[in-house]
């Protein structure tokens, strides 16, 4: 896969998947626009990738607030935009119950208006170009039942919803959509949650016990698919979910 010339933007680039898919992007040519709500964690991916003597800047800000401005600023640096990978996102727990309404909305303007927002606006360019691609990181829980992920699973499901319609409005633009749908992935946010868990060995048995595979994605595993998504090998699919899970949403 050759992303030489193409212009990226990722949200929540900062650390896990996003910075994975941040680098791996950039080893294939690709000048990157990092998004991040912490300045600092987005620094550092843009600094890694520019120690590597490739390009790339810092685009902070909040999706679910600063969508138009966050895509203006990568075109305004890069004087356009390829490829937008809709990464950002919160795992809030709980069932209905212990879901409150504050949860619920903040859940569902970073995960759902944010993608939102930010396809809306980079349409905007892509179509000036005829031509695009746009990348939602959805997850098995938009399409399968997980213990109290009452919130987030609605707000993935909306993101797969999106995905969709925005591929059959766009295609004759020339303008690809598609979701990738991960399963449980190590990362450092992941590892962080296990550790503050009352038993994080429980907490990390149960994890891998409903996987199938009986283990863990890992991140370059999601960012892959990511990448091949996002490519022109990929070019005849649009509006399509690609599974990443261990084979949870098999059963």
């Amino acid at each position: 896969m050759n992303f030489t010339g193409k212009v990226v933007l990722i949200t929540g680039a900062g650390s896990g998947i996003g910075r994975k898919a941040a680098l791996m992007f950039s080893e294939r040519g690709a000048r990157v626009a990092v998004n991040d709500i912490c300045e600092q964690r987005g620094t550092e991916t843009v600094q890694m990738i520019k120690q590597a003597g490739r390009e790339a800047v810092f685009v902070g800000g909040d999706v679910a607030k600063d969508a138009e401005r966050i895509v203006k600023k990568t075109v305004e640096v890069f004087g356009r935009i390829d490829i937008l990978v809709n990464n950002a996102g919160i795992v809030p727990y709980g069932n209905i119950e212990e879901t409150s309404e504050e949860d619920f909305a903040k859940t569902v303007e970073i995960n759902v208006k944010g993608p939102f927002l930010l396809s809306k606006y980079a349409i905007e360019e892509m179509k000036k170009q005829k031509s695009g691609v746009i990348v939602n990181i959805a997850s098995e829980a938009g399409q399968i039942g997980i213990p109290r992920r009452c919130v987030y699973s609605l707000s993935k499901a909306a993101l797969l919803g999106l995905t969709r319609s925005l591929a059959v409005d766009y295609v004759d633009y020339g303008i690809r959509v598609n979701a990738i749908c991960p399963g449980t992935t190590y990362s450092q946010g992941l590892a962080e949650r296990v550790k503050a868990s009352t038993d994080p060995e429980e907490t990390m048995r149960r994890m891998i016990s409903r996987i199938p595979m009986k283990r863990l994605g890992r991140e370059e595993e999601i960012a892959f698919a990511i990448l091949f998504a996002a490519s022109d090998e990929a070019s005849f699919m649009t509006g399509s979910f690609i599974n990443i899970d261990g084979g949870s949403t098999m059963i």
